[in-house]
């Protein structure tokens, strides 16, 4: 009976390492597409990060809360051009550490790679991913973009969370 339950565990062990795989590969090619649609087409989102740092929506639909808050605003192009590159290179630096953690768990699920360090590798990218997203309901909060940006702070929200999740899968 004993060699039935080592099969089984090997199995398992396989089936984990395998969903450790699909999930941090879901989130990788999710985020590689997010950086290449940035560096081809970054007026996309730099438009959007503009508004938020400059608070320019808070000001036209919230004035009363926008006097409040006003002194946090950024309104130097220069600066959010910066802020802009600056996350692009995040997100850039969290995808190359997904891709590592990716051939990683290839590498494990072939036997090539020992599956500790295929999940730790893939733990820091997934880590990597989460912090970005993290970043940006830190900072979005401080620009207030929950009033005129919820659907920006939703995908934030949904996306730390899928990082969490897919930490919490790799963790296991």
């Amino acid at each position: 009976m004993r060699p039935f339950f080592r099969l089984r565990e090997r199995f398992m062990d396989s089936m984990l390492l395998i969903a450790q795989l699909v999930g941090t590969s879901l989130i990788t090619l999710w985020l590689t597409i997010g950086v290449l649609d940035n560096l081809r087409h970054p007026s996309v989102n730099e438009t959007i990060t503009a508004e938020v740092l400059s608070m320019v929506r808070m000001a036209e639909e919230f004035p009363d809360a926008f006097a409040r808050f006003s002194s946090r605003a950024i309104t130097s192009r220069s600066v959010q051009n910066l802020a802009f590159r600056l996350i692009v290179l995040g997100e850039a630096c969290a995808t190359f550490l997904l891709w590592v953690g990716l051939v990683a768990l290839i590498g494990a699920c072939l036997g090539w790679v020992a599956p500790e360090t295929a999940r730790t590798t893939a733990l820091l990218g997934a880590t990597a991913f989460t912090g970005v997203w993290g970043m940006f309901l830190i900072v979005g909060n401080y620009f207030c973009y929950w009033l005129c940006h919820d659907g920006a702070q939703n995908t934030h929200y949904q996306m730390t969370l899928w990082g969490l999740g897919t930490m919490v899968l790799i963790a296991i």
